[in-house]
C-alpha cells in the first residue's frame, strides 16, 4: 500500500511514477477524501473538548444551585454530533483504505516504463543447445517415457490438469527435494503452510481486492473475515506469517521457503504452444521469502536472484535473466527479475522463476513491522522468489536434454534422488 503521506506530499511524483506502469489513478479524489478524513476527525476532536469542557462545569454549577439542564441537552447532543462524525469517519476511512488498497506498488527509480516489450536481458547462461534430429515436444516426450498422463490428468481435473506417473513422479519429487535441500543448506526456514487461507492473507499480499477473481474461493461468505481460498503461491502465506507484528531488529532478516501445489484459476489459452504443463491450474512450487529492514533490501534481492540462477545452473540448463520493465512488474512489485529456460520446441523462453522486492508496500498493508536499535518502529521490506516451479523446469529438462533414440538424460544433481542416469 502506498503511505498516504508521500501522495500529499509528492502527488505529481507518484502519478508519474505509477505512469511507468501504464496506470493513471485517482489521486485527487483520494486526497480529497483524506482531507474529508481528517476535516471530520477535527470536528470531533473539538466537539468531544467541548463535551469535556461542559462536562467539568456540572459539578460547580450544582454546588451554585444552577439550573443544569441546558447542560444535559446540549451534552446529548454534542453525543449524537459526536457519533455522527465518527460514523462518518469510520465510511470516509474505509472508501480511503480501499482507494488505496487498490493502488500497484510504485517502481523503483531505475525500472523502466512499458510492459514486456522494455524488458532487459541483462544475463544468458550457457547456449541454446543444437540437434541433428527432429526435435520433440516435452509432451510426446512425457508420454512416450510414460512420465505424465495427460489424458487421466484431465479425466480426473479437466483441461489445465496433468497426472505424473511412476519416473515422471520421481523426477518431479527429484527436482523439489534437490530445491529443498538447497535452500536448507542456506540456512533457510522450511514452512509447510496452509493450503487454504484467510482473505487478510490476500489482502496483506497485495492481491486483494483487485485481483480477488482470480483466485479459487472455497466459500463465497459475504463477510469477508469467513472467506477462504486456495492459495495462488506460497508467497501469499509466507508475506504474512508475522502480519500484525513488531518484530526486533536483530531477528532480521527472515530467511523462509515453503514447498506447496499452486492453485491458479486461470490457466492460459489452449494454444499448441501452451500444451503440456506450460501452464495449468495446479502445479508445484518451492517459494523463497526474505523479511528485512530497508538497509538488508538490496543486497536481500541479490541473494534470491543468485540462488534462483544457482538452481538452474546446477539442472545445466540454458537461460537467461530479464529486468522487467514497469509494466512487466506484478501490482504489488517494485522491481523483478524473471529466469527464463529456453524450450526448444518452441523456440522461445519461459519463465520459470520470478525474483521481486515489494518494498514496504505488502508490510504497509500487513502491518508488520520492526524496532529498530534506538526504539523506533519502521516497516519491513519483503521480498519473494520462486526457487522453483517445475511445470516449466520439467519440460525443459526434457526437451534440452533429449536424444537421438528418444531418451532423456537426467540432470547430473537429480540421478541420486532418481536412480537413473538416463529415462529411456
Amino acid at each position: 500500500m502506498i503511505d498516504i503521506n508521500l501522495i500529499r506530499s509528492d502527488k505529481e511524483g507518484v502519478e508519474k511514477a505509477l505512469g511507468k506502469r501504464g496506470y493513471t489513478a485517482d489521486l485527487d479524489g483520494i486526497l480529497a477524501l483524506d482531507g474529508e478524513r481528517r476535516e471530520l476527525i477535527g470536528k470531533a476532536e473539538a466537539l468531544k473538548a467541548e463535551k469535556n469542557k461542559v462536562s467539568a462545569d456540572i459539578p460547580r454549577m450544582k454546588k451554585n444551585g444552577e439550573n443544569v439542564e441546558p447542560i444535559f441537552k446540549r451534552m446529548r447532543e454534542i453525543g449524537d454530533e459526536i457519533a455522527s462524525c465518527d460514523e462518518k469517519i469510520k465510511s470516509t476511512e474505509e472508501k480511503l483504505r480501499h482507494e488505496l488498497l487498490c493502488l500497484p506498488n510504485l517502481p523503483d527509480p531505475d525500472v523502466v516504463a512499458g510492459g514486456k516489450e522494455s524488458n532487459e536481458v541483462i544475463k544468458v547462461f550457457g547456449k541454446q543447445p543444437k540437434f541433428d534430429f527432429p526435435v520433440k515436444h516435452h509432451v510426446e516426450l512425457c508420454e512416450s517415457l510414460n512420465l505424465i498422463d495427460y489424458e487421466r490428468g484431465v479425466k480426473l481435473a479437466g483441461n489445465g490438469s496433468w497426472l505424473y506417473t511412476g519416473r515422471g513422479a520421481m523426477l518431479e519429487w527429484a527436482l523439489l527435494t534437490y530445491f529443498i535441500k538447497t535452500h536448507a543448506k542456506d540456512g533457510y526456514t522450511f514452512i509447510l503452510p496452509p493450503h487454504m487461507l484467510n482473505y487478510e492473507c490476500g489482502l496483506g499480499a497485495g492481491q486483494f481486492p483487485k485481483f480477488e477473481d482470480d483466485v479459487y474461493r472455497v466459500d463465497t461468505a459475504d463477510d469477508e473475515k469467513s472467506r477462504r481460498f486456495m492459495l495462488p503461491t506460497a508467497e501469499t502465506a509466507l508475506v504474512n506469517m508475522y502480519r500484525g507484528e513488531i518484530l526486533s531488529e536483530k531477528d532480521l532478516p527472515k530467511k523462509l521457503f515453503a514447498y506447496t501445489p499452486c492453485y491458479r484459476k486461470e490457466a492460459g489459452s489452449y494454444r499448441a504452444e501452451e500444451r503440456g504443463m506450460i501452464r495449468g491450474h495446479q502445479f508445484d512450487k518451492v517459494e523463497m521469502v526474505q523479511v528485512t529492514t530497508p538497509d538488508q533490501s538490496k543486497a536481500a534481492f541479490e541473494e534470491l536472484v543468485g540462488k534462483a540462477c544457482a538452481l538452474v545452473e546446477g539442472l545445466g540448463l540454458h537461460y537467461r535473466l530479464s529486468k522487467l520493465a514497469a509494466g512487466d512488474c506484478s501490482a504489488s512489485m517494485a522491481r523483478t527479475y524473471d529466469i527464463e529456460v529456453w524450450i526448444p520446441s518452441m523456440g522461445i523462453y519461459k519463465e520459470v522463476s520470478s525474483v521481486s522486492n515489494a518494498n514496504d508496500y505488502q508490510a504497509r498493508r500487513n502491518m508488520t513491522r520492526y524496532r529498530d536499535a534506538s526504539g523506533k518502529i519502521n516497516y519491513v521490506h519483503t521480498l519473494n522468489g520462486s526457487g522453483l516451479a517445475t511445470s516449466r523446469i520439467m519440460p525443459a529438462i526434457v526437451e534440452q536434454n533429449q536424444n537421438a533414440d528418444g531418451s532423456v538424460t537426467v540432470p547430473e544433481v537429480l540421478r541420486e534422488f532418481v536412480g537413473l542416469d538416463v529415462i529411456k
